[in-house]
Formats: structure tokens, sequence, C-alpha cells
């Protein structure tokens, strides 16, 4: 897209070259034409004013000069950094990715385990959904207001739920199939 690296109010385009081009006409415009006077008197207000207008001139494109350049330098700068940036985001993107996919598999497989142990205690549907909710860390009237039943309902499903499974509450029920979850990622004592 022509234009998208200005900086806005810059020097840039083609008023940078006309100026400079300028600012350097003055200068030597202004030496060739004191040579030319042969000036009996360097400190007439003539001369004075010339000699002013070329140090001047060639003060300020001294400084444009060095300021184009220092633009330019941290302009390459910014680049460079925002090719590195993108560089980083693209990596850290695809590692999301990455672990997204893995993770989908991964809660696939833990889904059909639960589903697998649910029917092993021949929990029924109902059952199912408030056991799911448990182990998600919902409470009773949190589950109740999810699944559009009310709290004494959602208790009664749980104490089947308990009953059948043999354990003793939510604690239990979540220790049952989380307990192992981290224990892979935990360091062992060398032996």
């Amino acid at each position: 897209m022509p234009g998208a690296d200005r900086v806005p109010g810059s020097l840039s385009g083609p008023f940078a070259p006309v100026l400079a081009g300028f600012l350097a006409l003055v200068v030597v415009g202004g030496t060739i034409d004191l040579i030319l006077d042969r000036p009996s008197s360097w400190l007439s207000p003539h001369v004075l004013f010339e000699v002013a207008m070329v140090v001047l001139s060639l003060g300020f494109a001294i400084v444009l000069f060095t300021g184009w350049r220092r633009t330019a330098a941290e302009l390459e700068s910014t680049r460079a950094s925002l090719a590195v940036s993108r560089r980083d985001l693209a990596a850290r993107v695809a590692e999301r990715d990455d672990w997204r996919r893995r993770a989908e598999g991964a809660l696939a497989s833990l889904s059909t385990a639960i589903d697998e142990q649910f029917d092993a205690w021949k929990l029924t549907r109902a059952e199912r959904e408030v056991a799911l909710m448990l182990l998600k860390g919902e409470g009773h009237k949190q589950a109740a207001a999810r699944l559009g039943r009310s709290e004494r309902t959602v208790r009664q499903h749980a104490v089947e739920v308990y009953r059948k499974s043999g354990l003793q509450g939510r604690a239990e029920l979540a220790a049952f199939f989380l307990q192992d979850l981290g224990s892979s990622a935990e360091p062992h004592d060398a032996p």
C-alpha cells in the first residue's frame, strides 16, 4: 500500500528533496554571490545578510539531513522489531493452536473415560448431568439453575450418584476422576 510507512507530519515524499535542494541552492548561490561581489568590507549589511543566509541554510540543511538519517535508521529498527514481533506472535499462535489441539484430544479421552465409568455405575441421564456439573465444580444451586431443575431434585440425583458410585460426596467424586491428572507433571525423586 503506497504511503503506508509514511509518518504523519514528517518531511518525506517529494517535499524533502525539494527542500534539501533549495537549501543547497541557497548555500551555493549565496557563496558564489559573495565571491562575485568581492565586497570591500565584510561588515556591510548586504554582506552580513548574505553570510547569515548561507550559514543558516547550511545549518538547516545539516539539521534536516541528520534528522532524516536518524529517522530512517529508527524506521528501519522499528521495521526489524516489528518483523521479530510478528515472528514471535506467529510462534505463540502456533504453540497455542498446538496446545488446544492436544488438549482437545486429551479432554475427549477423559470425557470418554468418564462416560464409561458412568455406564459402569449405571447412572441415569439426569444423574449423569448432575454428576458432570458437580465434576465441573458447580454447587447444587448452580447446577439446578443451569439444568432448569429444582435444587431439591439436583440434591436427590447427587445422592443417587454418590450411592451408586460408593463415594462420600463431591470431593471424592472429583478426586476419583482427577486425582492422577497432575501426577505426571510432578517431579519424581531420583533413586
